[in-house]
């Protein structure tokens, strides 16, 4: 089912915004012709129900706090957020992408929960040419889909390849990878193997998991079985705390076998709940809650008073979105043409919440830095705390070609 809610957020308060959701389309508010030439319509297509719904309630709630605390208005134009529900299921994403460009007239699609997702949605970003923001997912591929398709999240590899180089540095000499069995960890799993094995490592084994319902304890016994000095995972965003469940219900975490991973593993959104298991587990991402600037100690208060919980990596890619779609329009005066504003998106450097970052011109790709980071205990919570930095790292796939 279809969960559908439509907002004209001018005429909301900051705490009205993002509580009361699809009361909006319920009450039936509308907008006049002329209203409607002054408004920017954003279609949002999340996940919001099924077995990666935190990641659409992540985006949601961050696109919604920057609208509430930038405004509404940017350029002379009203913004207004259409969030759809496409149950991480490609042809319904197809399906509403399609309803959002043709009946609703929408400037930008952005979300995208998964890679599948985002890859159905690319023809119709070419034929239309709408610019279309890639807030989650992370195969490194999908820009080249379409050249109306910028990204505001991460790719695989650029999460990758400083595992790989940290673990050839402290002493890791035979790795397996476990990663799940779809685009971005087939992207994962070979930049670790190509990084490490150029560092003088080995990976003696390989093994792929279901994207659905996945059950991780037959192919942790493999891993039992081989006993690798370490384990590269890399699951989707959610996971997480599943397979770190089964990782100890097998004894792996007394095996002498060290869980090493990106941060999809150790999500900020539920870090907290997988106990003291999770602690000392070293990953590498682009973001931390714990990540210790100014910008971030802000939205993370800013969004933990909105949501109600922690922000994660799915959160700040749904913040930096919103600044794209609105720094786009600034410069474009408030003109939507697809192609100028993706003009105005290609180059554009900011401060996020995660650091510095911007918009490579050529692959329309986020450079970014990527952290390494420690399980550790802050104040009585779980965190990964960051101790060394890779700066401005780009999509590796790219930077290749």
């Amino acid at each position: 089912m279809t969960v559908e809610k439509t907002v004209p957020v001018r005429a909301l308060s900051r705490r009205s915004t993002l509580a009361i959701g699809g009361l909006a389309l319920a009450l039936g508010l509308g907008l006049s012709p002329a209203q409607a030439q002054q408004t920017v319509k954003v279609g949002l297509i999340l996940p919001m129900t099924g077995p990666f719904a935190s990641t659409g309630r992540q985006i949601e709630a961050a696109a919604r706090l920057y609208v509430a605390q930038k405004g509404a208005s940017v350029a002379g134009k009203t913004i207004e957020l259409i969030v759809k529900d496409d149950t991480g299921t490609p042809d319904v994403t197809r399906r509403i992408a399609q309803e959002l460009l043709v009946n609703d007239k929408v400037s930008f699609l952005a979300g995208f929960g998964l890679t599948p997702l985002a890859f159905a949605v690319a023809p119709l970003a070419t034929q239309s040419k709408t610019p279309t923001i890639v807030m989650a997912a992370a195969t490194s591929a999908i820009t080249e889909q379409s050249p109306f398709i910028l990204r505001t999240s991460f790719t695989l590899p650029q999460v990758t390849i400083g595992i790989a180089d940290w673990a050839a540095k402290n002493g890791i000499k035979k790795a397996m990878t476990l990663v799940t069995d779809y685009g971005p960890g087939i992207d994962a799993e070979k930049a670790f193997k190509e990084r490490l094995t150029a560092a003088g490592g080995e990976v003696v084994g390989d093994i792929r998991v279901p994207l659905r319902n996945p059950d991780f304890s037959p192919f942790l016994q493999r891993v039992s079985e081989t006993k690798p000095d370490a384990l590269f995972v890399f699951v989707p965003s959610g996971v997480g705390a599943q397979f770190m469940k089964q990782f100890v219900e097998r004894g792996l975490d007394k095996s002498g076998v060290r869980l090493i991973a990106t941060g999809d593993v150790t999500d900020d959104d539920i870090l907290d709940s997988m106990g003291d298991v999770a602690l000392g587990t070293v990953t590498t991402h682009h973001y931390s809650a714990a990540h210790p600037s100014p910008e971030n100690k802000a939205f993370v208060e800013a969004f933990r008073k909105a949501a109600n919980t922690r922000p994660n990596f799915m959160a700040v890619g749904g913040w930096d979105g919103m600044h794209l779609i609105y720094e786009a329009l600034k410069k474009t005066n408030g003109a939507t043409d697809g192609t100028a504003l993706v003009e105005a998106m290609k180059g554009m450097a900011w401060t996020s919440p995660r650091g510095p970052i911007s918009i490579d011109a050529k692959t329309r790709d986020i450079v970014q830095n990527v952290y390494v980071r420690k399980v550790e205990k802050v104040d009585g919570q779980l965190y990964n705390v960051e101790f060394s930095t890779f700066e401005a790292v780009p999509d590796p796939v790219k930077a290749a070609k």
